[in-house]
């Protein structure tokens, strides 16, 4: 999967998740993404792992959605939170359309963690919407 952030070039937003990064203890990365899985800006990865972190955070967030469609009440995600040996990952929802997923060691408390995505988000979430793709039209289709 392709990112759709210009390799060599900083998002006007790295600086957000830089700034989470350096606030929150034993955090190690973040990346903002479109909830189909593109890299909208991130921190503390190299491109081919900030493209497989979207792969994987877009799935774990519509799994979540899924969830919520069959087991909840259709609300939408909040967060999904992984747990593992040495690591978390958090999956948030951050604006129409758009995640943000946080790697951070197992030392990390997490409650800080959760709280300050959800101040970075609730402080510039207008600014983090991705419009919804439209289906290419077939050249000598209908409508072209």
């Amino acid at each position: 999967m392709a990112s759709d952030v210009p390799t060599g070039h900083s998002s006007d937003l790295d600086w957000l998740l830089s700034g989470l990064v350096q606030r929150v203890p034993y955090t190690r990365s973040a990346v903002l993404l479109s909830s189909d899985g593109l890299v909208k800006a991130v921190h503390g990865l190299d491109p081919d792992s900030a493209d497989h972190m979207a792969a994987l955070a877009s799935g774990l967030y519509s799994l979540g959605r899924s969830a919520g469609a069959r087991f909840g009440d259709s609300g939408e995600v909040r967060q999904v939170v992984v747990e593992l040996d040495s690591t978390l990952l958090f999956v948030a929802t951050a604006g129409s359309g758009t995640c943000l997923a946080v790697v951070a060691g197992r030392e990390t408390d997490a409650a800080v963690l959760g709280y300050e995505m959800t101040m970075l988000v609730k402080s510039v979430r207008t600014y983090l919407v991705t419009p919804a793709r439209h289906a290419a039209v077939a050249p000598g289709a209908p409508g072209r």
